[in-house]
């Protein structure tokens, strides 16, 4: 069954290659289709490894036509982010925003890259600019705008002047009476963000350690700063200071969730460094103590998710396998589990699309 639905996403995807280099209308409409899979779907709802040549070709021809278009000033961006040039993303939202004044939601989606970008480069204050903008114009979610306003000025140093003199811990709080509901429905990145405030809500309250650099591993971050040593290295920092403060302050029931959250993304760092048995020590640290999570399950099948792949990438295929299975069927009803599972669909079909010296394991059948 699963091999039919791949199928039929694959010839999906042929016919829309066919008609993006067609001369019509409809050339126009596959185009931005393929890109938004190439530079959307399949990064952050897969392994971090979409085709950017494949929507480099793609874009080429039409950022060439129209080198003021929005729109392709946007995918031009969206493009250099995943390449991990992030001055040049930068610059290429920046025109975008300037191309064209009529159409604010376009704004809106620039400003959503630039505060990932801004905070790639762990520059808080700009990150938090760009969060604070869309929590006043854009309505698609301000639980999630106004928690990730919080969570920059949480990362704010001591002498930092706050802007506009707002306090992180009544941002955090005021997040859970933000939620939106659509067609009877929340957001999972809100319920996620609402579900991480509700900390703040005691007077004895235990903050978030590193609350940006989780939310950006939900939206597949560290694939992108990846790319760029600088700016992993930066982040390992970053996460190792937070790990040292943890450290030194008094333990309380959270701290095996902070600590295994922070685990979780210094292996993710350690891995693109290149530092792999480093890396496969933290994610396996997560699995080992799960049973001392109190609330933050999820970091359970994502830590199996993020050690398959890096064994998956190193040729211990079966191994990889096996743990996608187990975090695929062993785990329910943990925070965003539905993209957690989109990932584990994309490491097993990386598995299937790469035999083990040439022989096919049980992944094939698995699959």
């Amino acid at each position: 069954m699963k091999t039919h639905v791949q199928n039929r996403n694959e010839r999906g995807l042929l016919q829309l290659q066919e008609g993006a280099f067609m001369y019509s209308f409809r050339s126009v409409m596959c185009t931005m289709l393929l890109l938004c899979y190439h530079t959307f779907m399949t990064f952050v709802l897969g392994t971090g490894k979409g085709n950017i040549e494949e929507a480099e070709r793609l874009l080429k021809p039409y950022l060439a036509r129209y080198p003021k278009g929005a729109i392709f000033l946007f995918f031009a961006g969206r493009i250099e982010t995943l390449k991990g040039n992030i001055d040049t993303a930068v610059s290429r939202y920046e025109e975008c925003c300037e191309a064209q004044q009529h159409w604010k939601q376009f704004h809106h989606m620039c400003y959503w890259e630039l505060m990932w970008c801004f905070t790639y480069k762990r520059q808080w204050k700009m990150a938090y600019f760009y969060a604070d903008l869309l929590s006043k114009e854009n309505t698609w979610s301000k639980a999630t705008y106004v928690y990730m306003k919080a969570a920059y000025l949480s990362m704010f140093g001591p002498d930092d002047c706050k802007p506009f003199g707002e306090d992180e811990v009544q941002l955090f709080r005021s997040v859970p009476g933000l939620k939106l509901k659509i067609a009877g429905k929340s957001l999972p990145t809100e319920k996620f963000a609402i579900r991480k405030s509700r900390r703040y809500l005691p007077s004895n309250l235990v903050p978030l350690p590193v609350p940006p650099l989780e939310m950006m591993y939900i939206w597949n971050g560290y694939a992108v700063i990846g790319k760029c040593p600088d700016l992993t290295e930066g982040m390992l920092e970053t996460l190792t200071k937070a790990e040292a403060s943890l450290a030194s302050q008094p333990a309380t029931e959270l701290l095996p969730d902070d600590q295994c959250l922070i685990k979780l993304l210094k292996g993710l760092c350690l891995k693109h460094l290149g530092k792999i048995s480093e890396a496969e020590d933290h994610f396996t640290y997560i699995h080992m103590n799960e049973k001392k999570i109190k609330y933050d399950h999820y970091l359970i099948p994502n830590a199996l998710l993020e050690l398959a792949v890096l064994y998956l990438d190193n040729g211990r295929k079966e191994e990889g396998v096996k743990l996608l299975e187990k975090a695929k069927q062993n785990y329910k009803n943990y925070s965003m589990e539905t993209r957690t599972h989109f990932r584990i669909q994309a490491a097993l079909h990386q598995a299937r699309s790469v035999p083990e010296n040439g022989v096919h394991s049980g992944a094939s059948a698995v699959l």
